[in-house]
């Protein structure tokens, strides 16, 4: 029994001391619990615990917590962590969201802690890390650099001899840069420690099989291309690009776009330019008198080759039989025989003769008097179209001091041509040709009969092609 009663005084000492030691305890945290300028037991704030700290504690702990620390790890599909730095992207945080709002909370609910209680908070930060630095420890990572390539179907590219064929699509582990990105930015933003790749949607995936329809159909249409004819007109003459050829422009396929080979294309529009434009080049042929005369302007047909490119490439990629005239960006008269038609102008200075065609039908001729040889204002040779035409104008030369001009001549008919040069009547002269424009020539201009200038004003049109020629 003595036995007994030292086992209940040794119990009673037991529990006094258990009762002293919670009663300390629980005066701690209720120390903590009932100031109102600290955070309750418990309190954590973006995944930081802040227990009774004020709100400038908690701000600079959680801001130096992620400052002094943070590290974000990814792991693989096989389990393999690596490991992000703060310092390895430059990772700061600074808070900006109200800590004293959350505080409020909690005292205004009574600042009630312990187990079940639940006091987590997230609030506003303003995060900064530099994204180049990011990218490259993201594409430098294991599962990143040794995953296997992830491929759509696609047409293989022209072979000698071979026909096109569909290579099948491949699911492979290659990530999508930019989907990893995000997920990680995502993590960042709210402070996450681990990421598991196998939880995110970031691995690249197939678009085309190789049972697509459209890619199926596209490549019996490339196998058809030897069986095709692109053909260029001009005129009567005709430039055929064959099937075969094409083909051979091929690059492959992106997705349901055959890829045609750009300098290929370009190198064939510029053949057809150099071979077939006129624009720039002497234009040649048999004058009135017999003579083979060559004058040069700014006349001729002029292929659009960026414009006709984009033309060429469409036309490859539809692999049908086409016909077509090239796109122009400079057009001319005819694109059978001279460029300049059976309809101009011609003034063959030499022998100081005009004549006008219409249709291919001498229409009018005449003497006529060119620029003052000896004055030098010898008429210019080339090719060139008219400006316009205008009845009943007075041609004035330069204005003198005293405001009059160095001449004035009231003309019927005016047809300029090649800036202040034009063709025109001249009733104060008695006689026209020979060689009265060596010595007593006009200021430049065409001197023409009257009656011959009015049947010309009357057929010309703005545009008709005018050779000048010694």
């Amino acid at each position: 029994m003595i036995q007994m009663r030292r086992n209940e005084k040794l119990l009673v000492v037991m529990a006094a001391a258990f009762m002293t030691t919670a009663a300390v305890s629980f005066q701690a945290m209720a120390a903590v619990d009932t100031d109102f300028h600290r955070f309750v037991v418990g309190t954590i704030i973006n995944g930081v615990p802040v227990s009774g700290m004020t709100t400038a504690d908690a701000e600079a702990y959680i801001e130096g917590y992620f400052n002094g620390g943070y590290t974000l790890e990814i792991e693989d599909t096989e389990g393999v962590r690596e490991v992000i730095t703060d310092t390895s992207i430059g990772y700061t945080v600074d808070v900006t969201g109200d800590l004293e709002a959350i505080l409020k909370e909690e005292n205004d609910g009574g600042r009630v802690s312990g187990p079940g209680v639940e006091h987590r908070y997230t609030v506003d930060a303003v995060l900064k890390y530099d994204e180049a630095a990011l990218r490259a420890l993201l594409e430098n990572m294991a599962f990143v650099k040794n995953a296997s390539p992830t491929s759509d179907a696609y047409i293989t590219p022209y072979e000698e001899g071979k026909a096109f064929s569909i290579v099948p699509e491949v699911q492979g582990t290659e990530i999508d840069m930019d989907k990893l990105m995000a997920a990680v930015k995502e993590a960042l933003n709210s402070q996450t420690q681990l990421l598991k790749v196998e939880n995110l949607d970031c691995y690249k995936t197939v678009q085309i099989t190789s049972d697509n329809a459209d890619l199926n159909q596209m490549c019996a249409n490339l196998n058809r291309y030897k069986d095709i004819n692109i053909t260029y007109v001009f005129g009567d003459q005709q430039e055929i690009l064959p099937g075969l050829e094409a083909v051979k422009w091929i690059d492959g396929v992106s997705g349901s776009a055959i890829q045609v080979n750009q300098q290929k294309v370009a190198e064939y529009v510029k053949y057809l330019a150099d071979k077939y434009d006129t624009y720039g080049k002497p234009h040649t042929f048999t004058s009135t008198s017999g003579r083979q005369v060559s004058v040069n302007g700014d006349y001729g047909w002029q292929i659009n080759q960026a414009e006709e490119a984009v033309a060429l490439t469409r036309m490859v990629q539809n692999g049908t039989n086409q016909t077509r005239e090239p796109a122009y960006s400079r057009t001319a008269a005819s694109r059978t025989g001279n460029d300049f038609g059976t309809t101009y102008v011609e003034v063959d200075m030499g022998l100081q003769h005009i004549y006008m065609y219409e249709n291919g039908t001498l229409i009018a001729e005449a003497p006529i008097v060119t620029g003052n040889v000896s004055r030098g204002w010898t008429t210019p040779e080339g090719l060139y179209t008219l400006y316009y035409k205008e009845r009943d104008r007075v041609l004035r030369g330069p204005k003198r001091a005293d405001g009059t001009y160095s001449y004035e001549s009231p003309v019927s008919y005016w047809m300029p041509f090649n800036g202040g040069i034009g063709l025109h009547d001249a009733n104060w002269r008695g006689k026209f040709g020979g060689e009265i424009y060596k010595n007593n020539g006009s200021h430049g201009c065409i001197n023409i009969p009257p009656k011959t200038a009015a049947v010309i004003f009357e057929h010309a049109y703005k545009g008709i092609p005018i050779l000048c020629f010694y």
